[in-house]
């Protein structure tokens, strides 16, 4: 498609219960444009392949498999087989509303130095579900939630950073940056992260911006498995996993590193006893804590490693 305007990349990993109406959202979206969808199959084991098959009379999609396991491989080989300059990630469990590459597509061609753009992430809970009465609205963004407002926000703090769900970038920004970081971002069951956390703040430092879209809205399935508590602490571990290789990438790791990592546990604990009465400000606290847990024993591992 050489005249594709915009590429729109699932990337999955053994998710076909939800992939078919991620696709369909994409494939009905009300674009002016020429555009395209494309697949990227995570060395799925399921019946990923066969969801994909089922739509391949549909020109604008296409299909790919990647045997490397992990989701920023995945992002680089959709970003390498797909067309567009504006390159918009959706997850596997997602639903983006019919506007969703309208409305990416125009930032992008009315500002130039947008580098990263991503929309609103409503939740869509399991039949016959309600959220837990432990889930504070701090906790509800691991599970995607993502809402800055009804405005378009420009942002300079990397912690509000779009979610990777709702997710585009300039080609020619991941480019100059030499892609995503493989390092970062889930590998199978390996909850790690901060992959766009990390984009952010490579994209403010070298002049580029970034955007919150409200109306590039998306709609994200909540799996009833992460309505467990022990998946949030499992979440938040690996969390913190993924901080502390953040720092040392970012030329912060070293021995100050135990000390961040200690104030934070302990504030935390101190958090969760403060909150004891609110199940979700202490649930909340709790897995803030448990993540430090695992920033510091990436840290621990990491000096033994080079003492070595």
């Amino acid at each position: 498609m050489p005249d594709t305007q915009i590429s729109a990349i699932i990337c999955t990993h053994n998710r076909d219960n939800y992939l078919g109406a991620a696709i369909d959202s994409l494939l009905s979206q009300d674009f002016a444009t020429d555009f395209e969808v494309v697949v990227v199959d995570n060395r799925s084991v399921d019946n990923t392949k066969q969801v994909v098959e089922s739509r391949l009379d549909n020109p604008r999609l296409k299909y790919i498999y990647e045997p490397n396991i992990g989701l920023s491989v995945a992002r680089n080989t959709g970003a390498q087989a797909s067309c567009g300059e504006i390159l918009a990630y959706l997850d596997d469990d997602a639903v983006a509303s019919e506007g969703w590459l309208q409305v990416l597509y125009c930032a992008y061609q009315s500002n130039p130095k947008l580098a990263i753009a991503g929309g609103k992430v409503t939740l869509l809970w399991p039949p016959n579900t309600n959220p837990p009465h432990w889930l504070s609205s701090g906790l509800a963004g691991n599970l995607g939630a993502y809402d800055l407002g009804d405005r378009v926000v420009s942002i300079e703090n990397p912690g509000l950073t779009p979610r990777g769900l709702n997710y585009s970038i300039r080609r020619s920004f991941l480019d100059e940056i030499g892609g995503f970081d493989i390092n970062l971002g889930r590998v199978g069951k390996n909850l790690l992260s901060n992959e766009e956390l990390q984009m952010t703040e490579l994209a403010l430092e070298k002049g580029w911006e970034v955007a919150y879209l409200p109306d590039a809205l998306v709609a994200h399935n909540v799996s009833p498995e992460r309505l467990k508590r022990s998946w949030f602490f499992s979440r938040g571990w690996w969390q913190g996993i993924s901080e502390c290789y953040r720092e040392q990438l970012a030329g912060r790791a070293g021995v100050g590193q135990l000390q961040r990592g200690s104030e934070r546990l302990i504030r935390g604990l101190y958090k969760a006893l403060k909150h004891h009465s609110d199940p979700a400000q202490r649930f909340d606290n709790l897995v803030y804590a448990y993540g430090q847990i695992g920033y510091l024993n990436k840290v621990i591992q990491g000096f033994i490693r080079s003492n070595e």
